[in-house]
């Protein structure tokens, strides 16, 4: 196995998942560790952590005060992975949506990409579960920011992905403030405006069969306006720099 891997878990109400999740986990990467970030959930998901990192040291646990949001959670974690020197850093969600049976493909593509990214729309990559709404403001959402940031990654809005640590120490370098959806076409967004090789490796997403969604109406109205900003952003450093 390749040097020292790292899986980022932020949770907020898990406790249902998580302990199930860590040992599937560590059936396909026995030699990673594993970085629980919870924001201090009322069912007391951080305690069931607690409980396991003691008897295994693999599993590690930051917890937060209080609901502090998604993207200050793997901001958090990254800067976790980067002080103490992971080489592949994974993200994922804690609800099963993200099969842990796909993170084996994802470290073996590390290997020569900088960010790999398990895609629910390349060839092969599907979700089950979700209504015909929920389909279609993904697609659109993904497609909407393809289109503003001129990108041809298909799963913009997905959270299933490993990092190289550079790739992250350069995100790192410039402050990001975006949650939910934007967080993850943000930070895309930025490796590959810094150069790095992107891989999308096909998934099937399966819509979380315990707890409940964390998605809001102000996450999406967070994305219909940042994604824009995003652009602008760019734009003008590009303007700066000619």
């Amino acid at each position: 196995m390749p040097n020292k891997a790292l899986v980022i878990i932020p949770t907020y109400n898990e406790r249902e998942n998580i302990v199930f999740l860590i040992e599937n986990i560590f059936n396909v990467l026995p030699q990673a560790d594993i970085l629980v970030i919870d924001d201090n959930s009322p069912d007391k998901t951080a305690e069931a952590v607690e409980a396991i990192s003691r008897e295994d040291s693999r599993v590690k646990l930051i917890k937060r005060e209080g609901k502090l949001g998604l993207g200050s959670a793997y901001v958090a974690g990254f800067k976790y992975a980067c002080n103490k020197d992971y080489e592949f850093i994974f993200q994922m969600d804690a609800d099963f949506s993200h099969q842990p049976k796909y993170l084996a493909q994802l470290l073996k593509e590390a290997e020569n990409y900088p960010v790999v990214l398990g895609s629910r729309y390349v060839k092969g990559g599907a979700v089950l579960g979700w209504s015909i709404f929920r389909r279609a403001l993904s697609r659109l959402g993904s497609l909407y920011a393809r289109y503003l940031l001129g990108l041809s990654v298909k799963d913009l809005t997905g959270g299933y992905k490993c990092f190289r640590r550079q790739v992250l120490e350069g995100i790192l370098a410039t402050p990001i403030n975006s949650e939910g959806y934007v967080f993850q076409i943000e930070t895309t967004f930025k490796a590959y405006k810094m150069g790095f090789a992107i891989k999308e490796i096909p998934i099937l997403f399966i819509n979380r069969s315990k707890g409940i969604s964390k998605i809001s109406k102000r996450i999406i109205f967070e994305a219909m306006l940042r994604v824009p900003a995003l652009a602008w952003r760019d734009l003008r450093l590009i303007k700066k720099n000619t």
